[in-house]
């Protein structure tokens, strides 16, 4: 059985703080937590149990409801290896944050708060209960029971500068990403193969004219052979997944503030933007782009490739738009990125492989030494694997020669990712951990096709676009004022641009309107708070 089992790269931005004094210590010397002398919990700095005296915590995280945690395999297993038992409170993903911030809100918040992610456990957050004391800080934790999780600091020095707050402490543990796709800064873009061998194209397009002409080809050469004229030689759902290619081909690395050679811009008020206007409008009147882009849903867009009608479009895979079989969907080439007349050298975003605001601990956890002992071992490489895959006689067993053969996935899960989601919480969730492959596990020859087109399109030419950076409270107050509506009015401005509802002719009345909505100053709060960044 081939390995279905997908790891997507996941993005997240927040922890939250606890400023107790400037060692990162209580007087006690408990780093924050409830602990005294009297009552204090023992723990073995390695090998298992963590305890010797079994010890129940309590843990908050979003449930993705394929299954109840204290049911799971995984956790299951790690208790027993662990000694330590956890009480779960796993509100729905949907609901999560309104739980969180009434948790913060009555000080009934849990030991430990898992795989929040950064648009739960916002840096606001972080920042903000840091200050009151409800989050512990983490480094001297981390020096002392975490040696994983330290090495992976020490091999690379941008995760600590990307975790470490404005006061100094650490407050949250990351996802760390080393998985082949990584790199990738949004699910790709996939050319259909069938297509591209009906017209005789041998190389993808490496310049935005030449995928101009390529898109034209696609409309009036019937490459999918039915004899109609229902080719989409472009589409996407309202630019939310094609848009960060685009950008890059006219010289941007993001849809806001990114920063270019050591400065701070907002992208969407230079003439790269504009650029990137212009060549999307004329995608646009020429029925290159798809017209029903900013009102189709995602069904919608699937269903047209199930149909073979779609010429270029994003998906994490091809074949989940497309339908086909991995095998055949190794014909689809990746989107090659693009230079253009304003950016003769390729620019691309890449993710930085770091996702913040996984993993705290609260002030109410009586034994923090234990619960960053527990999760340093998902930052090994047989701690991530377990807990990826969970434990061995579900999803997999090991085969005579060493490497990992999968079972049979039980019929009653439509697939392997599906039973994956019921034996361990790493499904759909920003878990804390080392993402990367599983060691021993067979490799498809489409888990191999992907790595080489990652290895050959994006991993030479990807860099982040703005680095991972904390504010203060006075900055992020600002921000927040500022950038709901600009979003919303570029995000507004965009659609009626390609679409033509507002003209081009209209672009410095658009300009002079995002200037009066504080831009300057959104762009200071930015540029002070990469140069702090840059300067560590």
């Amino acid at each position: 059985m081939k390995k279905t089992t997908k790891i997507l790269s996941i993005s997240i931005a927040a922890m939250l703080l606890l400023g107790a004094c400037s060692s990162g210590k209580n007087s006690d010397g408990n780093n924050g937590g409830k602990d005294s002398s009297a009552n204090k919990v023992t723990v073995n700095k390695e090998g298992f149990p963590i305890v010797d005296e079994k010890l129940t915590l309590s843990l908050m995280a979003p449930g993705t409801g394929m299954a109840e945690w204290k049911d799971m395999p995984t956790l299951k297993e790690y208790a027993e290896k662990t000694n330590i038992d956890f009480k779960y409170d796993t509100p729905p993903l949907s609901d999560f944050q309104t739980k969180l911030n009434l948790a913060f809100a009555s000080g009934d918040v849990a030991d430990i708060i898992f795989a929040a992610g950064s648009d739960n456990l916002t840096s606001g957050m972080e920042v903000k209960y840091g200050k009151q004391g409800v989050l512990l800080p983490l480094e001297d934790l981390i020096d002392e029971y975490a040696p994983n999780f330290k090495a992976l600091m020490e091999n690379n020095p941008e995760i600590k500068k990307s975790i470490t707050t404005t006061d100094g402490h650490i407050y949250a543990l990351p996802v760390i990403n080393q998985h082949p796709t990584s790199a990738w800064p949004a699910g790709p873009l996939w050319y259909n193969g069938k297509w591209l061998d009906a017209l005789g194209v041998k190389e993808v397009p490496k310049t935005t004219d030449e995928l101009y002409d390529l898109l034209v080809r696609f409309k009036n050469e019937d490459p999918n052979g039915n004899g109609k004229a229902d080719e989409i030689p472009l589409l996407d759902v309202k630019m939310n997944s094609s848009r960060t290619w685009f950008l890059a081909a006219f010289g941007m690395k993001k849809w806001g503030i990114e920063e270019v050679d050591g400065k701070v811009r907002y992208a969407p008020t230079s003439d790269n933007y504009k650029e990137y206007l212009t060549y999307m409008n004329k995608l646009f009147k020429e029925e290159l782009l798809d017209p029903e882009t900013f009102s189709q849903s995602d069904e919608q867009k699937k269903a047209k490739g199930q149909e073979n009608r779609l010429g270029l479009f994003p998906d994490w895979f091809s074949f989940f738009t497309t339908g086909e079989t991995e095998e055949v969907a190794m014909n689809n080439p990746m989107f090659q990125p693009l230079t253009s007349s304003i950016s003769p050298e390729i620019v691309l975003p890449g993710n930085p492989g770091i996702s913040r605001g996984a993993f705290a601990i609260t002030k109410n956890n009586k034994s923090p030494e234990a619960s960053i002992r527990w999760v340093d071992y998902l930052y090994s490489k047989e701690g991530r694997d377990f807990f990826d895959q969970g434990p061995e006689g579900y999803l997999w067993k090991q085969g005579e020669n060493g490497e990992r053969e999968y079972l049979e996935v039980p019929k009653e899960f439509a697939s392997s990712e599906d039973y994956r989601g019921t034996l361990t919480p790493a499904y759909g969730i920003a878990v804390p951990m080392l993402v990367d492959l599983v060691e021993g596990a067979p490799r498809s020859d489409f888990d191999l096709f992907i790595e080489e087109e990652t290895k050959a399109k994006i991993d030479p030419v990807a860099e982040t676009a703005y680095p991972l950076v904390y504010f203060s409270d006075e900055e992020q107050e600002k921000i927040n004022t500022i950038e709901v509506d600009l979003k919303s009015y570029v995000e507004q401005m965009e659609a009626k641009f390609i679409t033509g509802v507002e003209p081009l002719s209209n672009w410095d009345k658009y300009a002079d309107t995002i200037n009066k909505m504080k831009i300057d100053e959104l762009v200071k709060i930015y540029q002070d708070a990469y140069d702090r960044f840059a300067q560590n």
